[in-house]
């Protein structure tokens, strides 16, 4: 098979000149780098998938370093970057959940009018009238993108929650400068028939203790901050003094491998699961049969995915 290797873009904290050039192939890497909760939210499930992932400062030498080992390059640009390499096919994601924020915001509008690939997630838990809006901007801003719709498939990992008070934690950024007052752990406990949702607010310390009262709308949950040590530590002393039966962990990264908690922990994982339009593997069709007929020595085929 091709070799794909992912390249995310900039996101260290600290030394910016030892942090030039950053290639995680194991959670030993991920410590190596001394990589915040938030950069650690993208790259664990590339690793757990059996990706490569660079990130770093320094995209040109990042690029020639990826290429050596890649047949195909996956540009994973988060939410708030245009693509730095010129993608032979570009996929962006719209959230109807979120519907109008693909117009408000720069570069995500950039970003939409110049998809080849829409991708509309969420289907399965946004109202029909966000649907309906993102898919009149996506007419209007790029009529010729092909268009996939998918639903998000929540499934629970290591053990059942109905019934049981949970302290949900999600995924950070996405609650705080992200706009959403939910996300996927809150959706997976109703789903699920978690008996209560415990507010965390009244156990919270320290940085977590004012995000918190930073965003007063959020649902009741913990949103996964760790910025260091100091912050990781006030994580974990948050969710020890909550009175529940689990914690419920709906950010992309292993808890309990970065915590020693005292409650059981139960993870939320979701899939993409295609329901409209073209499939995915179609539309990669055309890269793939790129990487396939390029000379052993030349560059690999970069392909740009970049959510919005």
């Amino acid at each position: 098979g091709l070799r794909v290797v992912v390249v995310r873009h900039p996101m260290p904290y600290g030394d910016l000149e030892r942090q030039r050039v950053q290639r995680f192939a194991t959670y030993e890497d991920l410590a190596l780098h001394r990589t915040t909760i938030e950069e650690r939210e993208e790259y664990e499930p590339h690793l757990d998938a059996g990706r490569v992932v660079y990130a770093g400062v320094d995209y040109a030498q990042i690029l020639r370093a990826a290429e050596a080992e890649a047949d195909v390059v996956l540009w994973d640009g988060g939410n708030n970057d245009l693509p730095f390499y010129r993608p032979d096919l570009f996929i962006v994601v719209i959230d109807p959940l979120r519907p109008g924020d693909e117009l408000r915001y720069h570069p995500g509008e950039a970003n939409l009018r110049s998809a080849d690939v829409v991708v509309v997630n969420k289907i399965d838990s946004a109202t029909s009238e966000g649907l309906d809006e993102v898919r009149r901007d996506i007419a209007a801003l790029n009529p010729g993108a092909a268009v996939v719709e998918a639903r998000s498939e929540l499934r629970l990992e290591g053990g059942e929650i109905a019934g049981r008070r949970v302290a949900v934690v999600e995924d950070g950024p996405t609650l705080t400068h992200g706009g959403m007052t939910y996300g996927a752990g809150v959706v997976a406990a109703r789903r699920f028939g978690a008996a209560e949702l415990v507010d965390p607010r009244p156990y919270a310390v320290g940085a977590l203790a004012a995000t918190l009262a930073r965003y007063p709308d959020l649902e009741p949950l913990v949103p996964a901050m760790g910025y260091g040590d100091g912050q990781v530590s006030e994580l974990a002393a948050t969710l020890d003094a909550m009175p529940v039966d689990l914690v419920l962990s709906a950010t992309p990264i292993d808890l309990g491998r970065l915590l020693r908690l005292r409650h059981p922990v139960v993870r939320v994982r979701y899939e993409l699961v295609q329901a409209a339009g073209p499939t995915l593997a179609s539309l990669l069709e055309p890269v793939v049969a790129l990487a396939r007929s390029a000379p052993e020595a030349a560059p690999s085929a970069p392909l740009a995915g970049a959510g919005g």
